[in-house]
């Protein structure tokens, strides 16, 4: 509607989420994991809002800087293949057989010019046969069976195939004559089941007789073999399926859809019984009657019994790889205190910077931990970091908190590339951005992040 570039928003409110997972507890994966660390090293564990001190002061000097200054970082070609004002405006490369009693069968492609004009559709080629004709060929009498190669936004397409009497369908040799009603546009995000797959290894037609349609990567169109296209994190895929069906599809490829879908409204009644049970969660556990997993397991269970929530929704939002991940991982961070791997690592740190008051050291910290976290996972970081901080504030004899929560700072910001966080993988094909765009704001942002974090956590968390 603001007629913008949709690069120009993305990134900044990807940014901006992270920023605002800091505040509390549960924002972010790394506070949980470094409050829980906590409470089974130094006794206790941090409650929901013992981050907001900190997190506060660098989300709100990160969310000015980013609108005040940041979004001028953005590349000026980001987004701009389409300088589209909204995502039905993104190409894709789609395809439509002609069949009996469509509207252009006998006529030839230079008669088709006002047809693509008016759908503001582009005809790349005719497929025949297994062979290609391109699109220049403007003699070529069409025929029944024909499949045109067709380049245009998501419902452009759509209105080409409808004027034209023609057939959805895919450019695969195996189709399927399925009842295809409805046109989704998608994306990719990383924990997603067609990550590395294509749309015939993953079954999307012969499974779920649902046609992919087109591609759209960083803002460029796929034009060959989509069907046979491994799909990659930040993808936006435009599928075809039934109406009727189409939800569930998104919902099995454990995609997103980038337009407004029909979605079923829950009970008011039970929407407000999950708003109150949640509340009530928070506030038992910020006031200390109840651990907070205590009180949101019983939450869950709760949300279940009730029937907030179905139980196979429940299991199926349950990240399996991320449990299997943290159980491989949790007994690596407990092996670098218990053979004194951390206190090694840190006494090593120690020595390279002999000298430097402690505060130096604390940037020092933050600043590796936010690198890690850029390049890993960011509950890998903070499981291999904490130790590390427990065991250098303890060789310089300052208080643990303050090295725990540069660590916690550092690992949540993450913001030099896609891979970094999950946010920026799922705006890197909407946004139209390319690897080496994140580093442009998410460096001068980081350095804020420093600039601000560390005096934030010297006042309220002093060595």
């Amino acid at each position: 509607k603001a007629k913008r570039n949709p690069a120009l928003t993305l990134m900044p409110l990807s940014f901006a989420s992270i920023l605002g997972g800091m505040v509390t507890m549960i924002g972010t994966a790394p506070n949980v994991v470094i409050a829980t660390y906590r409470g089974e090293t130094l006794g206790t564990p941090y409650t929901m809002f013992d981050f907001a001190y900190v997190g506060l002061v660098v989300a709100i000097a990160g969310v000015a800087f980013i609108s005040l200054i940041g979004w001028r970082f953005i590349p000026s070609t980001a987004g701009n293949q389409k300088s589209s004002n909204d995502f039905e405006e993104i190409k894709y490369v789609a395809n439509a057989r002609l069949v009996e009693g469509s509207i252009i069968l006998g006529k030839r492609l230079n008669e088709l010019c006002k047809l693509c004009d008016e759908a503001s559709v582009y005809i790349l080629g005719v497929m025949r046969d297994g062979e290609l004709f391109e699109g220049s060929r403007n003699n070529l009498l069409l025929r029944s069976g024909d499949l045109l190669v067709l380049e245009g936004g998501a419902h452009n397409i759509d209105q080409f195939v409808v004027s034209t009497k023609t057939k959805h369908t895919t450019a695969g040799d195996r189709e399927k004559e399925i009842g295809l009603q409805s046109l989704a546009e998608i994306v990719v995000p990383s924990d997603s089941m067609i990550v590395g797959k294509t749309a015939i290894t993953s079954g999307l037609l012969s499974h779920k007789n649902t046609a992919l349609l087109g591609i759209s990567r960083h803002g460029e169109s796929i034009i060959d073999h989509v069907r046979k296209t491994p799909i990659k994190v930040g993808d936006v895929l435009l599928i075809h399926g039934n109406s009727g069906d189409i939800n569930d599809v998104i919902e099995w490829l454990e995609c997103l859809p980038l337009a407004q879908r029909g979605l079923e409204i829950p009970e008011r009644k039970k929407a407000w019984q999950a708003i109150v049970l949640f509340a009530l969660a928070i506030i038992i556990s910020s006031l200390g009657y109840v651990y907070l997993p205590v009180a949101l397991s019983v939450v869950i269970l709760l949300y279940l019994a009730l029937g907030i929530v179905p139980t196979r929704e429940a299991y199926k939002s349950i990240s399996w790889p991320i449990l299997v991940l943290l159980g491989s991982l949790i007994p690596i961070g407990n092996a670098l205190n218990d053979t004194g791997g951390a206190a090694t690592i840190a006494s090593a740190i120690t020595s390279l910077t002999e000298g430097f008051p402690p505060v130096v050291i604390l940037a020092i910290l933050m600043i590796i931990t936010m690198t890690l976290s850029d390049v890993l996972n960011n509950v890998v970081t903070v499981l291999i970091a904490a130790p590390i901080a427990v065991g250098l504030a303890q060789q310089l004899g300052v208080n643990p908190d303050s090295f725990l929560m540069a660590v916690a700072v550092g690992a949540s910001c993450a913001f030099l590339t896609p891979i970094g966080h999950q946010n920026n993988s799922l705006i890197l094909g909407p946004g139209g951005y390319k690897f080496g765009d994140y580093w442009r704001l998410g460096l001068p942002l980081e350095i804020v992040v420093v600039l601000t974090g560390v005096p934030a956590i010297l006042f309220f968390w002093p060595l």
